[in-house]
């Protein structure tokens, strides 16, 4: 295995579109919540133990989850979890993780993934990975992996490409695309040279630091200031403070729109961001009239079809004449919406906290 391989999984989000059963305190990347027998962070980090060796592997999440991580992580150390003490979306958490590792081996070559997406060709996913680390290794660039679009989904955002290519088929990125409107998406999959964006990155160390000091300088002085307390008992402290000075930004944003040595790799690997109920639903079993049921031991279900469920596996539910809808207990709250507006849970979450107060979220 490669000593000069790295990984970053990204765990800071709290998932709130899986509301009630992830919580502020329990966000989603620590549920079961496709009932496996591992938790979603589990499952990342066991597919990057194929690509990398357990010490090489970092993850960076808020500071209130540490103990979420240790617990369900137990072989990582003190010192591959990085925490964050207030949420700066995803350019700041990858600047701390590529600046350390930097500090610590700078031949590295770094994968950077979320820590609660779904990867159903295990196999494929890890080939995509070690390829895209060997051209990261030998060349200046950034690439990220374009999933091969199945339908015109307006849940994603899309990355175009040229015929430009190095290393066989890592394409040259033309244009990235915030979510579309259904009639764009539709555009877009008929063209044939767009794919998805699936926040996956791979850099060498040497490229993504060169890139913060071109289009990110301010945050690139901040990460820089602290190479001498990286590995350090000073650490953490160091950066809570330094934290506080980062802008709000994507690395997608910051970096990877502005940068002109962004590469994709046209992939098939069966992803799934799962990003909300439906796409739980899409990929859970179901019954001969449409039903997930997760878990199912207790739950009676008459005249319904096309549903969601997701209760305690101690509670009796008994369902009739419910139809294409979404029916989620935790946490002693109980949430029933219709299946096509599942996209209004952030704004339920917003109003439960508002007429509540942070009890229930």
């Amino acid at each position: 295995m490669n000593k000069n391989h790295y990984a970053i999984i990204m765990a800071g989000g709290i998932g709130s579109r899986f509301w009630p059963i992830s919580r502020t305190s329990y966000p989603k990347q620590f549920l079961d919540i496709l009932g496996t027998g591992k938790t979603l962070i589990q499952n990342t980090y066991d597919r990057f133990l194929k690509v990398c060796p357990k010490e090489n592997i970092y993850v960076v999440t808020n500071e209130n989850y540490t103990k979420l991580v240790k617990s369900q992580l137990p072989d990582m150390a003190d010192q591959q979890i990085l925490t964050e003490p207030v949420m700066r979306n995803t350019a700041p958490c990858i600047a701390y993780g590529c600046f350390k590792i930097e500090s610590i081996n700078p031949n590295a070559s770094i994968v950077v993934a979320p820590s609660d997406h779904l990867i159903l060709d295990e196999a494929a996913f890890i080939t995509a990975i070690e390829r895209s680390l060997a051209i990261a290794s030998k060349s200046e660039c950034l690439v990220t992996l374009g999933i091969k679009p199945s339908r015109p989904d307006t849940g994603y955002g899309y990355i175009q490409y040229t015929d430009h290519v190095i290393g066989e088929d890592f394409h040259k990125v033309k244009t990235f695309t915030e979510k579309p409107t259904l009639e764009i998406a539709k555009t877009f999959i008929q063209s044939g040279d767009f794919l998805w964006n699936a926040g996956i990155f791979v850099w060498s160390a040497k490229a993504i630091l060169n890139a913060f000091s071109r289009y990110l300088p301010e945050m690139n002085e901040i990460f820089a200031e602290a190479k001498p307390v990286y590995n350090s008992d000073n650490e953490k402290a160091h950066i809570h403070k330094a934290y506080q000075q980062c802008t709000n930004i994507s690395i997608d944003y910051g970096i990877m729109e502005k940068a002109d040595n962004v590469y994709v790799l046209p992939s098939e690997f069966g992803w799934s961001d799962l990003g909300t109920w439906a796409s739980i639903y899409q990929l859970a079993e179901k019954d001969y009239v449409g039903n997930a049921v997760i878990p199912s031991e207790k739950v009676i279900m008459y005249d319904s079809s096309n549903c969601m469920v997701n209760v305690p596996a101690d509670k009796l539910v008994v369902l009739q004449g419910l139809h294409d809808f979404i029916v989620i207990e935790s946490n002693n709250t109980l949430l029933i919406c219709p299946r096509g507006q599942e996209q209004n849970v952030k704004q339920v979450v917003a109003d439960v906290k508002q007429r509540f107060g942070v009890k229930y979220i």
